[in-house]
């Protein structure tokens, strides 16, 4: 099994190869996804990483609050999505 770990506050000039290096100290990284803006193309600071249960957990607790390019992250599990309302 897997889980889906969110990790905000991320520098916006982190790429994903630096942030699969920082979690895969703590276990296999199956995918790592920065989000960006849809309008400018730009980060938006927060993105998700995909691992194996056990070594989620591990980097849960022990980056969650830890400085990460001179900003504190946030890490913990991903919520699963919510359904929005269309814009017209």
């Amino acid at each position: 099994m897997s889980k889906n770990i969110y990790v905000g506050n991320l520098p916006w000039s982190m790429t994903e190869d630096e942030v699969r290096d920082a979690f895969a100290a703590f276990g296999e990284v199956l995918s790592v996804k920065l989000i960006n803006d849809r309008e400018t193309g730009r980060p938006r600071g927060f993105g998700f990483v995909e691992m194996e249960d056990q070594g989620a957990d591990s980097a849960i607790e022990s980056l969650d609050g830890t400085d990460f390019g001179g900003r504190n992250i946030k890490v913990n599990e991903a919520r699963p999505r919510q359904p929005r309302p269309r814009r017209w």
